[in-house]
């Protein structure tokens, strides 16, 4: 497996990347020597997907049963790679998520590159929802990828919520199983090797982006300035800065605690019905999991509307 160059990154550093988290499953439960081939045949089919992202701008790290991959530039350079994941392990168990979102980049204890922080967490969740030899992306990844190209709707279909150990909910996104990966994957590739560098764009007048994504807001758009005062107006409300503004791909992007997710649902009663409404779709999931514990049906299923997460129960 390719490791990064020493010194390459600076230590101790907060950053918005994409996070591509894959594991093989059953490892555990396999014999010596077919453990080392599955794992060789892994590891050579992870290089292969790596080859066009420079050791620079990437952090690998050995699960044991997987890995996972932190990108440091172009998240479309994610994409590729987990494409030709996707459509080269085969028959291996393979399960890949990815995410985008803040991560801290440090030394582990014997001073080797390591990354932790939510944007990890939440690919290594993502893939947890995967079958094996299925890509899913979560909603944050899957909205960075439509910025950059909208021909990438149709490569992915909404599968719904799903929630983790933790009552987090994940809204993610899967391959459609109608798309050519293989030939998709190819011709994304070549168009990027013969692509020179990407660098910030030419400051236009494009409004900034805030993405909704359950803990934290992903800030981004087309110059520093503006993302930088859009973040200077919700950190003046009290969010704590995750993330200062970075470069990713063609976009300046910043990551902000998200204060609403804490904020408590509300249930107003009409009659026999009620309407739960929340500022982010977590909550409002968790209190209509709370109603339905107690006898109460689903009526109208949780839907955004300008903004606010609102669903309609009735009592039995």
């Amino acid at each position: 497996m390719s490791e990064h160059d020493e010194g390459a990154t600076p230590a101790s550093r907060t950053l918005v990347c994409s996070v591509l988290f894959l594991d093989i499953v059953g490892y555990s439960r396999l014999g010596v020597t077919e453990a080392i081939r599955v794992k060789q045949r892994f590891n050579e089919v992870l290089d292969t997907a790596l080859q066009d992202t420079p050791p620079a701008d990437r952090v690998v790290i050995d699960t044991g049963d997987g890995a996972a991959v932190t990108f440091l530039g172009d998240p479309e350079r994610a994409l590729f790679a987990a494409l030709s994941l996707f459509d080269n392990v085969g028959d291996a168990p393979v399960r890949i998520g990815i995410n985008l979102g803040p991560v801290y980049l440090t030394k582990d204890i014997n001073g080797r590159e390591n990354v932790i922080g939510d944007g990890i967490n939440v690919a290594q969740r993502v893939m947890s929802f995967a079958q094996p030899r299925q890509l899913l992306l979560s909603r944050a990844f899957y909205d960075v990828a439509l910025l950059i190209s909208a021909e990438y709707a149709t490569m992915f279909q909404a599968i719904g919520g799903r929630t983790d150990k933790h009552e987090r909910t994940h809204e993610v996104f899967a391959v459609n199983p109608a798309v050519r990966v293989g030939r998709s994957a190819a011709k994304a590739h070549a168009r990027l090797r013969a692509e020179p560098p990407r660098t910030a764009p030419a400051p236009r007048d494009e409004p900034v982006r805030i993405s909704d994504a359950g803990s934290h807001f992903i800030i981004s758009g087309t110059t520093r300035e503006r993302v930088a005062a859009t973040l200077e107006r919700l950190t003046a409300d009290g969010a704590r800065l995750l993330a200062e503004p970075t470069i990713v791909g063609a976009r300046w992007m910043a990551t902000c605690e998200n204060r609403r997710h804490a904020v408590r649902v509300s249930v107003e009663q009409f009659g026999l019905k009620s309407i739960v409404s929340g500022p982010t779709r977590e909550v409002v999931e968790a209190k209509v999991r709370e109603l339905l514990q107690f006898g109460a049906s689903m009526v109208q299923e949780i839907e955004c509307v300008d903004g606010v997460w609102t669903a309609v129960c009735e009592r039995s």
